[in-house]
């Protein structure tokens, strides 16, 4: 049987770190197996699902690649299959109409939890003979009353429910609209779902779920329920930890490859292996690896895989992803070099796509003034003999490559009897407005010989200024 997994989001909110992780799980199980990856959109809670909260689900799964092979199915457009199944179940006496009013089931439950019992339906109406009346009704599963449901999770191992432990469960409320742990077990049955991955809140639903699969004559999927996301601090984490969403990652300057990475080992480990690539992961992954305690979220770990695939990934593909933050910081890459090339020359420096922009600025635009500090400490009098002459060389340069830049500064110092640092941090400050950034035959080839120029003058005019001032 081919295997088939899903991931199914409810679409009240966006793609969160624990949903995220969970549909990485089932999409890596799926590939490793040489199965299916489906994505379903559980959209019954009409009131709460939102068109932006599909959006940024669909836009969160894009952006980490994890592509999927059917859907996106959406189960508000499969009303009229779980109503037929309903039908059905009428029919052969596996489900039945609960006339009880509201008021008596929450009387009920008052009562129950008044005595110390965990409160559920009491079944009046589980054997009623059928009603010729229009009072409204809710369409409950017959729920087996002896028994036990017993399944093998692939994280926590065996699990029992005795079936006295649930009640009738509503499939169908009274305006018509089937409810979740019905809608699910549809769904996995007709899609031909046959592994369950998903977050362990949902263990007490597996029972409910197996039990009407079984009344429905479906074949029953396996089941692996992920434990939850810790914060820094060992509590559920949640909004106050920072960023939850996926897409708040992509906006704080992480690739997807190091959110992948992070959230594979999250929960899942191959020895003492760190770094994975895609491959790996697929190759490696099994759900009985997965670790059934929860894992505590660490922002530096997370920081430390993404310098890691910044520097390590090819600049070109770093640079797509790069764009998106030039364009976010309204920096004009038409003035400029390539892209590749910034990250070929930053890539040592930045931990983050948002500081790789910041730092990239000067390679693009004029500096709005020199830093200060480095302004005060460099741009001095005595260095203003290192500035023209060295303004000279390049002037009179035409080969504009690393080693003859490298060269000029070189022989500059020598003409002058200076060491390097008199040259050099001077220049730096000169054409970058400050005292950080990459060796400087490669910020001179990158910003240009027209723009470097310009800059030195510049920088020679705040000295001037500065003498005149004294």
């Amino acid at each position: 049987m081919k295997v088939k997994t899903r991931f199914a989001p409810s679409p009240t909110g966006f793609l969160h770190v624990g949903g995220a992780r969970t549909a990485l799980y089932s999409w890596l199980h799926a590939k490793s197996k040489g199965g299916e990856f489906v994505l379903r959109i559980e959209d019954t809670d009409i009131a709460r699902s939102t068109q932006e909260a599909v959006e940024a689900i669909l836009e969160g799964m894009t952006w980490m690649g994890l592509t999927w092979d059917e859907g996106p199915y959406y189960q508000t457009k499969r009303f009229d299959r779980y109503k037929e199944i309903i039908a059905k179940m009428l029919v052969d006496g596996t489900a039945y109409k609960c006339y009880c009013t509201k008021e008596r089931v929450n009387e009920l439950r008052e009562a129950q939890e008044k005595a110390g019992l965990s409160p559920r339906y009491d079944s009046k109406c589980r054997e009623l003979a059928p009603q010729n009346t229009d009072a409204p009704y809710v369409i409950r599963f017959k729920n087996p009353k002896e028994g036990s449901v017993k399944f093998d999770d692939h994280v926590r191992g065996p699990i029992e429910f005795s079936n006295t432990e649930l009640d009738d469960l509503i499939i169908q409320r009274t305006d018509g609209t089937p409810t979740y742990n019905f809608c699910v077990v549809v769904d996995d049955w007709d899609m031909g779902i046959t592994y369950v991955v998903r977050g362990e809140d949902h263990i007490n639903n597996t029972p409910r779920q197996i039990n009407i699969l079984k009344a429905l004559g479906a074949p029953l999927p396996e089941y692996a329920h992920v434990a939850m996301i810790l914060g820094d601090d060992g509590a559920k984490l949640s909004k106050r930890h920072g960023a939850v969403s996926v897409m708040q990652f992509r906006d704080e300057g992480y690739l997807p490859e190091a959110l992948k990475n992070y959230l594979v080992r999250l929960g899942w480990s191959h020895g003492d292996q760190e770094i994975f690539s895609e491959k790996e992961m697929i190759e490696l992954f099994s759900l009985d690896a997965i670790n059934k305690a929860p894992s505590a979220f660490n922002t530096e770990k997370l920081l430390w895989l993404n310098q890691h695939y910044i520097k390590s990934l090819d600049p070109a593909y770093v640079a797509q992803h790069l764009a998106w933050h030039m364009d976010n910081q309204k920096i004009d890459m038409t003035n400029g070099p390539a892209l590749a090339d910034i990250v070929s020359a930053l890539s040592e420096r930045a931990k983050t796509l948002v500081e790789l922009a910041t730092t990239s600025r000067y390679f693009f635009e004029e500096y709005e003034a020199f830093d200060a500090t480095a302004a005060k400490k460099h741009l001095r009098p005595v260095a203003k003999d290192a500035l023209v002459l060295v303004q000279q060389k390049l002037q009179a340069n035409d080969d504009w490559t690393d080693p003859a830049l490298h060269q000029i500064i070189n022989d500059t110092a020598d003409e002058l009897g200076v060491g390097m640092g008199k040259v050099g941090m001077p220049l730096r400050v000169a054409i970058t407005g400050g005292g950080q950034s990459p060796s400087l035959d490669v910020t001179l080839r990158l910003i240009g010989k027209e723009r470097s120029i310009k800059r030195i003058d510049r920088a020679l005019e705040f000295i001037a200024a500065r003498v005149a001032a004294s």
